[in-house]
């Protein structure tokens, strides 16, 4: 029936099923490439295991903002857009750390993992496709995990060139990379929030 709101419901059904898969693929991956950072002393793999809680939070938000009133929406955006830059701080902070060590990451523990975590979050661009065009949350789920896409595939290339070179340097400038991505997309993130229209009421 029209006017009915069964679609609307139908709608944010769809989401948040989606959203929790997302949840559960990333919370995952952040424990996975954490441990596995920590134990082959990547930089990239601990910057991007952030990403991955980072994007655990965004879902988290946005799932609970589903169904929600848009103001409700807005301000989950805004708190999405905050711990996307306070994570990219936190990337940044492991970076002067492992600098300060000087240890030389372990290349295979980088591609294996890097490749893997590729292929959970190829997964969650392609459960996010239809939704990439939803409410400004929705939105924001898309952006962080097309970064996560990109921040995977420089996680494997600066694998293969520590395998070649036998050098640290390029495991450091993935993260540096990273670090950028997750704090660009959390700007970008509070842009939309800030641009957001409220709808007045009828």
């Amino acid at each position: 029936m029209a006017g009915c709101g069964c679609s609307i419901a139908a709608e944010n059904r769809a989401q948040k099923k989606v959203l929790i898969i997302l949840l559960s693929i990333n919370l995952s991956f952040f424990f996975i490439e954490f441990i596995a950072g920590w134990i082959s002393h990547s930089t990239g793999l601990m910057a991007d295991s952030l990403d991955m809680l980072a994007d655990a939070s965004v879902y988290a938000v946005g799932l609970y903002a589903v169904g929600r009133a848009a103001t409700v929406k807005i301000k989950a955006a805004f708190l999405n857009g905050g711990l996307q830059v306070l994570l990219g701080g936190v990337v940044l902070l492991d970076i002067i750390r492992r600098l300060l060590l000087g240890n030389e990451p372990e290349s295979l523990f980088m591609l294996t993992v890097g490749f893997l975590a590729l292929l959970a979050n190829v997964v969650c661009l392609l459960l996010l496709m239809k939704h990439r065009q939803g409410d400004i949350n929705m939105r924001a789920t898309w952006i962080c995990s097309r970064n996560d896409v990109i921040a995977n595939l420089g996680v494997i290339i600066a694998g293969g060139l520590v395998a070649y070179t036998g050098s640290a340097t390029p495991d450091f400038i993935i993260g540096l990379i990273i670090a950028f991505i997750v704090t660009k997309g959390g700007i970008q993130i509070l842009n939309e929030a800030r641009h957001a229209q409220i709808p007045l009421p009828s």
